[in-house]
């Protein structure tokens, strides 16, 4: 290390108590118009939804008390949600749960969404936040980041726990996700699972996850120093609150949108003590657009995945409450 690296890398060590850092210039974050020309749709086409906060509570929820562990869930409302919300009320954990559903853009049903909700069980209570308009530049909005804006950030910020995961509205995980990261927890300032493949026409899983999600300094894919996917992290956010703004704020020159979660798990990762659970709790929905899809395929094998393309028998909340096994060829 040169001498310049030696010394920004004392300095950095003294500076961080009080939430500062020095960054090399190169390599330094600038404002959003370097990450290049983003296309979006103007939002005003997508919905004319009136904005709208809604809770639905558990019986017995007082929403002044601190609760166990908050979910933070971006959504575009798409039919997916139905399942990724029944798999937390399924959630074998005994503490009280937050869950925050910030809406981007509106483009499913509410009703089906509020029937959903009505649903939650006790100890458990929903927020559903639709501000009238997008906070992502990909819909219109002000923020980089295409995957909900600046939603994730903000819920976070919302969330009255100190521990918060996150879950996309495409994916679920087995109900003992919660209690597993909550363990984890206990001893370290941020937790990450395991993840199954699962084929996105049928809903099927594919395969345990062991070349990418798979943690800090592990894996096929090291340009930053392993990689775990937002749904199967969980953060102490007291102690990681310096992280959260980075929810909205893609990799710079990043070809991708969703990139941001790249710049979360490079300063967890970094910055702050991990613990993984042991656990492949998290259920994550093959993207065949994604930049990545090839070289998944690769390691995942063409035949294992055309096996998981066959229709899938049992039922959703079945398959959320077990522990799974890879389907056979």
């Amino acid at each position: 290390m040169s001498w310049k690296g030696q010394f920004l890398q004392t300095a950095n060590r003294l500076l961080r108590p009080i939430d500062i850092e020095i960054v090399h210039y190169r390599e330094h974050w600038r404002p959003t118009d370097l990450l290049g020309p983003r296309p979006f749709q103007d939002a005003s086409r997508l919905t004319i939804e009136s904005p709208f906060l809604k809770v639905f509570r558990g019986r017995d929820t007082d929403l002044r008390d601190s609760f166990d562990f908050a979910v933070v869930m971006p959504t575009t409302m798409r039919p997916t949600i139905h399942r990724a919300l029944r798999s937390i009320f399924s959630q074998q954990f005994d503490g009280r749960v937050q869950v925050l559903i910030g809406v981007d853009v509106p483009l499913g049903s509410r009703e089906a969404l509020e029937e959903t909700c009505r649903a939650v069980p006790e100890r458990q209570c929903v927020f559903c936040f639709y501000p009238g308009y997008s906070t992502s530049r990909r819909h219109g909005g002000q923020h980089a980041s295409g995957d909900g804006g600046a939603l994730r950030t903000v819920l976070s910020y919302l969330a009255n726990s100190r521990f918060v995961a996150y879950l996309d509205d495409d994916n679920w995980w087995s109900n003992d996700h919660l209690s597993s990261m909550r363990q984890a927890l206990s001893g370290a300032e941020w937790a990450y699972s395991g993840r199954w493949f699962v084929h996105p026409q049928s809903g099927r899983l594919i395969c345990k996850d062991e070349w990418e999600s798979v943690g800090p300094g592990q894996g096929e894919f090291q340009q930053f120093g392993g990689w775990a996917d937002p749904n199967c992290i969980a953060v102490n956010k007291r102690v990681c609150e310096a992280v959260l703004p980075w929810w909205s704020i893609p990799v710079r020159n990043s070809e991708s949108w969703r990139a941001a979660d790249r710049n979360v798990f490079r300063i967890l990762s970094r910055k702050f003590r991990s613990q993984a659970t042991g656990r492949y709790s998290v259920f994550y929905t093959v993207n065949e657009a994604d930049s990545l899809h090839e070289a998944r395929m690769r390691l995942i094998g063409a035949d294992r995945y055309a096996a998981a393309a066959r229709p899938m028998v049992e039922t959703e909340a079945e398959q959320a409450g077990r522990e799974p096994t890879a389907p056979g060829p």
